[in-house]
Order: C-alpha cells, then sequence, then structure tokens
C-alpha cells in the first residue's frame, strides 16, 4: 500500500483578532482569508494521507479547514497558551484521512536530561505527537509529529558536514554546551534522545517521525534521533531511523553523462542562507517511491511569506507491504 505523509510548518497560524507574541502582531479579516486559502491550495498540492503541523496557534481554525479537504481524523496534545489575546506558545497536529486510533502527547525521558546535564526545566518546547493510525490492509503504523527548540538570536551553530563522524561532532558541541551559548542545542539534543527512547519502545509497528528539527543536515540532533551509537558508544545496531531523502532515488530519463547529483532543497532560508530544517524520518519497514520538496513560494522574492510559510513542505510516499495473514 502507499501513502503520502508530509510536515508543514504553517508560520504563526493564529486565527483574528488573536495576536501572536506581541499583541501588534495580527493578521486582519483579509491577511488571514488570503493565508488560509494558500494553506488551502497547498495541501491539495500536496495530495496527502498524512499530515504533521507546526506552529499550529488557532487549533479549531484548522482543524475547520483540514476537514474541509477531506482530513476526517485531526487532533493535537496540547493547547497554545493564551494571555488575553495574545498567545504566548504554540503547538503541533495532526490531521489524517485515515482513523487514528490512539493518541498519546510523548512524555519527556528525565534520565536523558539528566545524563546531557541539562540545566533548567526538564520539558519540550513544544509537546510532541504520537498516533497510532490504522491503514486497511497493512495494519497500524505509528506517526510522530514535533517541533524541536528554536535557535535562539545570535546563539552559536555547528554546520557539520557528512565526512563527519559521530565522534567528531560529539567533541566539537561538548566545547560549546560547556559555556553558555548553545542553550537551545542543548535543549534539543536533550528532546531528540527523549524521542528516541519513546520511539525505541514501539514494538512490531512502522514509524515515521514528521518534524520541524530547527537543525540542519548532519546536525548532532539528527543523530541523537536516530543514530542508537548516540546513546551507547558500545552499542553495535545501525540507524533506528533513515531520513527518507537519502532513501529515494530520482530516476532521470537519459541523464546527461555528466550531470551531478542535484543538491538537497533547503526548506527554509535565513539571511538568505538555505537550510534544511523540515524532515521526514522512517523506521526500515517502508520504501520510498517518491520524495518532493515544494519550496515555490520560497523562491518568489518580494512577497510576504507571513502570509503563506517561511518553510518548504516537504511530501514522502511511502510504500509498506500488505500485513501477512
Amino acid at each position: 500500500m502507499k501513502i503520502k505523509l508530509a510536515t508543514f510548518n504553517l508560520f504563526q497560524f493564529v486565527e483574528p483578532p488573536y495576536a501572536f507574541y506581541v499583541k501588534k502582531d495580527r493578521f486582519n479579516a483579509e491577511q488571514w482569508a488570503e493565508k488560509s486559502a494558500w494553506i488551502k491550495n497547498q495541501i491539495l498540492k500536496m495530495d496527502c494521507d498524512i499530515i504533521g503541523f507546526q506552529e499550529v496557534f488557532s487549533r479549531d481554525a484548522l482543524e475547520k479547514l483540514v476537514k474541509e479537504l477531506g482530513f476526517d481524523y485531526f487532533e493535537t496534545v496540547d493547547m497554545a497558551k493564551l494571555q488575553k489575546k495574545t498567545y504566548i506558545s504554540t503547538t503541533v497536529a495532526i490531521a489524517s484521512k485515515y482513523p487514528i486510533t490512539k493518541m498519546q502527547r510523548v512524555k519527556v525521558n528525565i534520565p536523558t536530561f539528566k545524563k546531557h546535564g541539562f540545566v533548567g526545566h526538564y520539558g519540550f518546547a513544544r509537546v510532541p505527537i504520537k498516533a497510532t493510525i490504522a491503514l486497511p490492509d497493512v495494519g497500524e503504523i505509528v506517526v510522530y509529529v514535533c517541533h524541536l527548540k528554536s535557535n535562539r538570536l545570535n546563539e552559536f551553530e555547528y554546520r557539520f558536514r557528512e565526512e563527519h563522524d559521530l565522534e567528531h561532532k560529539i567533541a566539537s558541541v561538548k566545547k560549546a554546551l560547556k559555556g553558555t551559548k548553545s542553550t537551545s542545542l542543548h535543549q534539543r539534543l536533550c528532546e531528540a534522545s527523549s524521542l528516541f527512547v519513546n520511539m525505541k519502545r514501539v514494538k512490531n509497528k512502522p514509524v515515521v517521525l514528521l518534524c520541524d528539527l530547527n537543525d540542519k543536515e548532519f546536525s548532532l540532533t539528527i543523530d541523537a534521533l536516530c543514530n542508537p551509537k548516540y546513546h551507547d558508544e558500545e552499542s553495535e545496531e545501525g540507524l533506528f531511523l533513515l531520513d527518507a531523502s537519502y532513501e529515494y532515488e530520482e530516476v532521470i530519463d537519459n541523464p546527461h553523462p555528466e550531470a551531478k547529483e542535484p543538491m538537497r532543497k533547503a526548506t527554509s532560508y535565513f539571511l538568505g542562507r538555505g537550510n534544511v530544517l523540515d524532515y521526514v524520518f522512517i523506521s526500515d519497514h517502508f520504501e520510498v517511491t517518491n520524495y518532493v520538496v515544494l519550496d515555490e513560494h520560497l523562491e518568489e522574492h518580494g512577497t510576504d511569506l507571513l502570509l503563506k510559510s517561511d518553510h518548504a513542505q516537504v511530501v514522502c510516499e511511502l510504500d509498506l507491504p500488505k500485513e501477512k495473514s
């Protein structure tokens, strides 16, 4: 059976008259209609069965929007916090065309926070979702949705490359974590480790993680999510989750003999520089049959992304074998 899943950061999905973070930051009716229409059109273009959303403030407005588009199942596990008429926090959500049979909030794994020497509140910046979804003929899959801790302004960031091994990344990050310039990274590593522990407890079911990691390709955060060796250097296990982008090889008819391998598309831009922040991770139960990054709106310079999204949408088609009878 083939299914399509996606991750979609909505960028300040706040229905008027409410504001986001600052009292003056709010949409008027015309702006909200434009943003909602763009999101609807984008979802239709994505043509998905399951979508994980980030930056959800107005839960009921999103539920109404997706149900109009055929997503009969919609869930959140937390509510955005409101002070008077200004939201001061955001949540994640999941929409599905297939039945969600069980919903859980992912709990913090306190030992992982302690192991990382984290000082402060042991918690997720946004509580992740764990949804069990029933698919016809193939049984249940478990879909996680997360949005990890954002970087603070001017916070130091590492940019690792493919050739950097785990040992190098751990040693480099360890230096930064001794100071106070990478507190967001410190929390992200704890959040990712908590997710790793939770996902490892899933038995005999395929797992998908739809996420805005707020961290880059080849980051240590990805190792904390996917690599057992990050948590136990003696482990002989391979990767627990796979980046679906790497598992898809686009077939090109009559390729040019000197053509270079295409670069991975950025999903977000900051100060003109592209980064991959949005991902689909999968267990090895799946075959990736398509992988698309919808980024046209990011390339349209001069447009107001607040009325669209400042992230690309990542859409992944997966093939899952039928359940054995």
